[in-house]
């Protein structure tokens, strides 16, 4: 596939030319922001070569890769919520029944059954499975816990893979560029919010929720990656400004996303859902904007350029 050869291969050339900058500022100016930009563009290393492999494996590496990352992030969510010993089957049944059918599902692109599974079948299943144990002290609150988890980690991040079934005239046989325009936009969103929270960043849009966030990096992130959205129209099937109103949805969505997740990371006062990916925490800490901004652009992609939603 042209179009993606291109694509790695600038994002390759991209994250050699950052990675010797970085190794530059250390020694000229060490810093805390030199520190992370290093631990970023590591991070970015591992990321884009997982992916690079999956792509080249093809779909079923595709779909387990995502499954695996739902798996951890699971977890992750898992292990900060008011769980009992009553509860343990409930969660089993999420990471060893739940999880490997949804993915399951996709891999054999059952999409009728895919998008109501979580929603309805495993929304009435985990609170029977957890009754059962008679333990009724918090069991309202420890169940939408888990159902709150299952749908974030596993339903929502399930919809990437998800892209891979879809069926757009014209464009047959290259969904995996639509799968990494998404991620590109939510991580260069993620980037260029950060870069403009470093220039400009003087008010601050969420002190609360991430002190680090500002209105100017927020404006600057969205607008910036608006247009290069726009410039990557010739990896999809949209028209240069629907390729910018795809990309603009997308950071909103993925922005929100992460003030949901710093929320509860706030509720549960952690600083990260874990530490699986140095410099980056965990695996929904670089998952968080990802999961809210992929079930909408599925959508929006399925609605207006599928013929037979």
């Amino acid at each position: 596939m042209t179009e993606l050869t291109i694509l790695f291969s600038g994002l390759i050339l991209l994250l050699l030319f950052v990675s010797i900058t970085g190794r530059v500022l250390d020694k000229r100016r060490p810093g805390p922001a030199v520190d992370n930009l290093i631990a970023r563009v590591n991070a970015w290393w591992v990321m884009i070569l997982a992916l690079a492999i999956a792509f080249m494996l093809g779909r079923t590496a595709i779909v387990l890769l995502f499954a695996f990352a739902s798996f951890n992030a699971l977890r992750e969510f898992v292990t900060l919520t008011h769980t009992r010993r009553a509860d343990h089957l409930s969660i089993a049944a999420a990471f060893f029944l739940i999880l490997p059918l949804q993915y399951f599902m996709i891999w054999q692109d059952w999409y009728g059954m895919f998008s109501i599974f979580i929603p309805v079948y495993a929304f009435l299943l985990m609170p029977i499975v957890a009754v059962a144990k008679g333990e009724t002290e918090g069991f309202l609150v420890r169940i939408a816990e888990v159902q709150w988890a299952l749908m974030i980690t596993v339903y929502c991040l399930s919809y990437v893979p998800v892209f891979l079934s879809l069926e757009i005239s014209g464009f047959e046989g290259e969904n995996l560029l639509l799968i990494a325009f998404l991620i590109l936009v939510v991580q260069l969103s993620d980037v260029l919010q950060y870069i403009w929270d470093q220039l400009l960043g003087k008010h601050k849009i969420a002190p609360r929720l991430s002190p680090s966030k500002t209105v100017e990096g927020f404006v600057g992130g969205v607008l910036s990656v608006t247009i290069i959205g726009a410039a990557m129209f010739w990896i999809t099937p949209f028209a240069p400004w629907q390729a910018g109103l795809m990309a603009l949805g997308i950071s909103l969505m993925g922005f929100f996303g992460g003030l949901v997740m710093s929320a509860i990371k706030r509720d549960r006062e952690v600083k990260d859902w874990g530490d699986t990916i140095a410099g980056h925490g965990g695996f929904l800490d670089r998952l968080d904007s990802l999961v809210f901004a992929a079930p909408l652009f599925f959508h929006l992609t399925r609605f207006f350029w599928v013929s037979n939603p």
